[in-house]
């Protein structure tokens, strides 16, 4: 049986440990604004688009990749 979407925090590193729960997630939030880094508007959301595809592919479930679209589109 397939597990739920994860919505908590999920960052690691295999073989890495770090001091805080949400450095990791920092950690990628900080790669992924220097990705974007001198792109101008429409580069960004290429760059986003090709990120969103690559990572869909990544996790292949389409289960999940439905549960993710949904939660995705919720608005608080």
């Amino acid at each position: 049986m397939n597990s739920p979407l994860k919505t908590d925090p999920n960052f690691h590193e295999a073989g890495r440990r770090f001091f805080r729960d949400f450095s990791p997630g920092d950690e990628f939030y900080e790669h992924l604004i220097d990705a974007h880094n001198g792109l101008s508007d429409e580069q960004s959301e290429a760059l986003n688009a090709r990120l969103i595809l690559l990572l869909a592919n990544h996790i292949g479930d389409l289960r999940v990749l439905r549960e993710a679209l949904q939660a995705a589109r919720q608005t608080d």
